[in-house]
């Protein structure tokens, strides 16, 4: 190998040695060294790529324990990938106005990115290492020089301040937010239909011999790979498609996302601005265009400088280097060139970021009742909710019975792809704390079960016109049968009646203790009248105030 590296450089006419001058000595005193660097900077290409297989696999392996196993304990830091989220940090701070100590692990990544600069884009972040694997199958058409780096700094500076003026935003441009949630609502959803779908299809149509085969694998597929049930999910094909643009993306150019959409890479880049790990030489040599045209960060400016801010460390241009003089070093110069941003670009995302908080508060759809809007345990009140949930969609992920959902604009933008409890799809289980465990910010705070058992979700009413007992006179007590409180929420009038057939019977008519009932759902969701349930739950600050007599509701 080092041989080869004298015999390349000798082929670009110039000293062997003299790689070592105009290097200098990097990692291991060694990188800047043509001659032996040839066998060391392979070996830092495999290492970065075993870094990445390894975040992504804990990532992954997060992601799949994430989910109900038979307890109501998730042992587990699951949320440790968004509490390491620098921009989720800075934003929920901005909007909070306070600082929340279950994010500081988010300073660790600050720190390793003033002393190595973008590290976490080229070797942690798991949509990164996605996006670098899609790229063996993915490529672009044409070889594209459109510079659209400004735009996620233009996206950086409206999330921040938005934030600022209390409207946070960040959970929709998060590269982490993006990736749960589509993986949440569409991708964990779609490969569990499948899979089980074809164990099941084998299981009742195939030859008993091929069934006795494949059971154990299924076995091992719901051990190990499946959720714990199949979930259902609002917005699933739009977050779908949200996702799989992401990489759709990289037929306009390699690590399309990350070079000018991404604004955790834009705010990562800007702090490694001043590290100083950094590529040497800092221009690319004029006799060789490589480091402009394979570069997939594009970080290769028009004067041939190398941009500290767009490089993520991929190692790329040390095996690709023709003269083998690349290396990375601590002895890097400052570089004061400013962000690929122009002016008229930070005040036109200036603007927008302060315009923004006021266009959405006096939007009309914000201001309507919403009484379908009833929020997962431990919610915060609504404006504090708002500005701290990240919309990761971690709380609906393992809820058990499938009745979190997200919103979608029924309430304006800002509360877009926030949770909210659907009783008619699934109830909230009265002995489950789950989503209160894997929330990353506190927007739901930690319950133990006594606390869950007194939280109030909402209240609920009957539909005096749909409830079999009122409309029809018949007998029904299935919602009061499945009501969990320890003193049932649902209470009964007695009455008697003369039936169709004009005999005389006693009729039990429901009608619900306010002070008693939690809003858990399960009433609604049970409720056996075809469609539109005949009991209902509202959210609490949408209840009429005739609500409050605590008997029977209209």
């Amino acid at each position: 190998m080092a041989a080869s590296g004298k015999d390349a450089a000798a082929g670009q006419g110039r000293d062997p040695s003299a790689g070592k001058t105009e290097s200098g000595r990097g990692l291991s005193g060694s990188l800047g060294d043509a001659a032996s660097g040839r066998g060391i900077k392979p070996r830092l290409k495999t290492v970065r790529t075993g870094v990445q297989l390894i975040c992504l696999g804990l990532f992954l392996w997060l992601f799949r324990i994430t989910d109900y196993t038979g307890s109501d304990t998730i042992p587990w830091a699951v949320n440790i990938w968004f509490r390491l989220d620098p921009l989720v940090g800075a934003v929920v701070t901005l909007a909070t106005g306070t600082i929340i100590p279950l994010l500081w692990p988010c300073l660790v990544v600050i720190g390793l990115t003033l002393v190595f600069g973008r590290v976490f884009c080229g070797w942690v972040c798991p949509l990164g290492t996605l996006i670098d694997l899609s790229g063996r199958f993915i490529h672009p058409k044409k070889k594209f020089r459109v510079q659209l780096r400004f735009l996620k700094y233009m996206i950086l500076i409206v999330l921040l301040l938005s934030a600022f003026f209390t409207v946070q935003l960040v959970g929709l441009f998060d590269p982490l937010s993006l990736l749960v949630r589509g993986m949440t609502f569409s991708i964990d959803p779609l490969f569990n239909f499948l899979v089980t779908g074809g164990f099941d299809w084998v299981y009742l149509n195939g030859p008993a011999w091929l069934s006795d085969l494949t059971e154990p694998v299924y076995d091992v597929f719901k051990s190990f790979l499946l959720p714990y049930k199949q979930s259902f999910f609002f917005l699933s094909v739009f977050s779908f498609f949200l996702l799989v643009a992401i990489f759709v993306l990289e037929l306009a150019g390699r690590r399309f996302w990350c070079r000018n959409l991404c604004p955790l890479g834009a705010m990562l880049g800007l702090v490694s601005k001043i590290s100083p790990f950094r590529r040497i030489p800092a221009r690319a040599c004029k006799d060789c265009d490589m480091c402009r045209t394979d570069c997939p960060m594009d970080a290769v400016n028009e004067n041939r400088q190398i941009m500290t801010e767009e490089c993520n460390l991929c190692m790329d241009c040390l095996a690709y280097c023709p003269k083998g003089i690349t290396s990375f070093q601590f002895k890097g110069s400052l570089q004061k060139n400013l962000p690929d941003i122009g002016r008229r670009q930070v005040l036109a995302a200036g603007l927008l970021g302060i315009a923004l908080p006021v266009v959405i508060r006096t939007d009309a759809l914000s201001k309507l009742p919403a009484p379908d809007v009833i929020r997962p345990p431990g919610a915060l009140p609504e404006k504090d909710f708002l500005a701290t949930c990240v919309r990761c969609g971690e709380c609906m992920k393992v809820c058990i019975n499938n009745a979190l959902q997200p919103l979608f604009l029924e309430q304006g933008l800002a509360p877009m792809f926030t949770p909210v409890l659907v009783p008619r799809l699934g109830y909230c289980e009265f002995n489950c704390t789950l989503c209160t465990q894997v929330c990353p910010t506190r927007a739901l705070e930690p319950l133990d079960l006594a606390k869950k058992h007194t939280f109030v979700l909402g209240t609920a009413w009957f539909d005096k016109n749909r409830c079999i007992p009122y409309a029809e006179q018949r007998p029904c007590i299935v919602c009061e049968e499945h009501c969990p409180v320890h003193d049932k929420a649902i209470k009964f009038h007695t009455i008697t009646v003369v039936d169709d057939q004009n005999r005389t019977m006693t009729l039990k008519q429901p009608y619900v203790r306010q002070d008693l009932c939690i809003g858990c759902g399960i009433c609604e969701n049970v409720c056996p009248v075809v469609g539109t349930a005949a009991v209902h739950v509202a959210a609490k600050s949408s209840m009429p105030d005739t609500f409050g007599s605590g008997t029977s509701y209209p």
